[in-house]
This record gives C-alpha cells, structure tokens and sequence, in this order.
C-alpha cells in the first residue's frame, strides 16, 4: 500500500474486534456514555441528537464516524424524514470540516453495521489522501482488513479532534 499517511500501518486483531463488535456492549452507546473502555474514539462534535468521533482504527487520518446518541439500528427506518435529515446535516458538516483539515481530495460517506455486531446506527466519513493510488482507494481505503488501522499517537489524535471540533463550530 503506497504511503499517503506519515503514520505507520498495522494489521489490527480483526477476529477479536469482530467478537467484541458481536458480543459486547453496543460501542457508540458506549462512547455516548464516555465508558472508559472506549476512550479511543475522540469526540469532535456533540449536539442533543447526534455524535460525531474519530475512528478508533482508522485506515485514513481524520476518519469519524457519526451516529445518533439514541440507540437505532435502521438507516432510515428508525427516523422520520426530519430526524434523518437533521442527522444528515450533521455528517455534512463534519463532511466538510474532515475534508478541509485533512486535505482529502475526496470524501467517502456510508453506513456499515449488522444487527448482528455494531448494531447502531452510525455513518462512516473517510477522507481520502491525494495522491492515493486508484487501486487503493474506494472500498480498500475504507476497510481494515485491505488499508489496515494508522497508528496514530494519542495526542494527535485529540489534536485531529479539536482542530475538526473547531471547524465546525465555524461553519
């Protein structure tokens, strides 16, 4: 994989994320509740509806995610039109507040899960580097098991966080 990134790469335990991610707590509800167990996830953004935090295994630098606090599980058949519409507000402007600090030449927004692990709801928002090469982006910029996690030093990561926070307190 080309080096885009001047964090390293690693290769993250997938089989005990993914046990964690089918037997354990729900992770955003956690993160909504600030357990300790998931203080990796820096917050960037909160309002009464929404949450919006840094990947704790991104495979791209500035990679967040957001999610309603309350616990859904639907993309859409758990929201009225104006609920999700508010919500797609919000992952809009962390969109663009991702984009612009990071530089990303694109930016990749979807909504992974299973009701049977990462049950909640939540809405993926990848930037990609410039210069990433074709092959490397799409799907295998966005998955773990092709991009890998950047190991990316704690206070960066609450830095990345504060500075995006603060973009959107601009926008």
């Amino acid at each position: 994989m080309a080096r885009v990134s001047p964090f390293e790469r690693y290769a993250p335990d997938l089989d005990a994320y993914h046990e964690r991610a089918r037997t354990g707590p729900c992770f955003v509800c956690g993160i909504v509740a600030r357990d300790p167990d998931f203080l990796g996830h820096h917050v960037i953004y909160e309002d009464d509806g929404a949450i919006a935090f840094l990947n704790g295994w991104p495979t791209q630098y500035g990679y967040a995610l957001v999610a309603p606090k309350e616990h859904r599980e639907q993309a859409t058949g758990d929201f009225t039109a104006e609920e999700y519409l508010d919500l797609q507000r919000v992952v809009h402007r962390v969109a663009e507040a991702v984009r612009e600090e990071v530089g990303a030449e694109r930016v990749y927004i979807l909504s992974l899960g299973s009701n049977e692990g990462n049950a909640h709801v939540h809405w993926h928002v990848v930037p990609l580097p410039p210069g990433t090469p074709y092959d490397e982006q799409q799907f295998a910029a966005v998955m773990l098991e092709t991009a890998g996690a950047l190991d990316i030093p704690e206070e960066e990561n609450a830095s990345l966080a504060a500075r995006i926070g603060s973009r959107m307190e601009g926008a």
